[in-house]
């Protein structure tokens, strides 16, 4: 397969739980209907899973963001309801970004890799740069319309820097 879709942390934690927003909430449908699309036409859907343990709070994320969340095996760790059958390939971080998903890229012969999911401004970006620096000349996008931050100027900065970095913002 040459397309290939990455669907970062479509987790109820950060869609209606904990770290849960409105913009969230509001990208989950245009997620799912990029998701059926890549099916329909034969490409590769991928999810990544923010992965903690009952011990976050002691992690260095934990302590600069003190709110537990994503912890393996609770509720708010799934993915949500609406994306959870499309979810088969699944590839779970304890970090932002996931070298793990990186290196299998790599290892695949892509000629594009797109970018959707939350939160733009943390995972998003973390692994589309991540995959930037492992893939530097295979095509790099983001739809804009399936992310979502922290908050809508941190979504906006994210998606500039991602730009700067010639990833393509849909």
């Amino acid at each position: 397969m040459s397309k290939v879709l990455i669907v970062v942390d479509m987790q109820n934690d950060f869609v209606t739980g904990s770290l849960g927003t409105k913009e969230a909430q509001a990208i989950v449908g245009n997620v799912k209907a990029k998701v059926e699309e890549y099916q329909e036409n034969g490409n590769e859907v991928i999810f990544t899973r923010d992965t903690h343990t009952q011990l976050y709070l002691e992690t260095q994320e934990g302590r600069n963001l003190p709110v537990v969340h994503c912890v393996k095996g609770t509720t708010g760790w799934e993915i949500v309801e609406e994306l959870k059958t499309y979810a088969k390939k699944i590839f779970d971080k304890p970090a932002f970004g996931s070298v793990e998903l990186g290196n299998y890229l790599a290892d695949g012969n892509y000629t594009e890799i797109e970018f959707v999911g939350l939160c733009t401004d943390i995972c998003v970006v973390s692994n589309a740069l991540l995959c930037k620096a492992f893939l530097p000349e295979v095509k790099i996008s983001v739809d804009s319309l399936c992310c979502a931050g922290v908050t809508p100027e941190s979504h906006e900065a994210a998606l500039l820097t991602m730009k700067m970095c010639q990833v393509e913002v849909k």
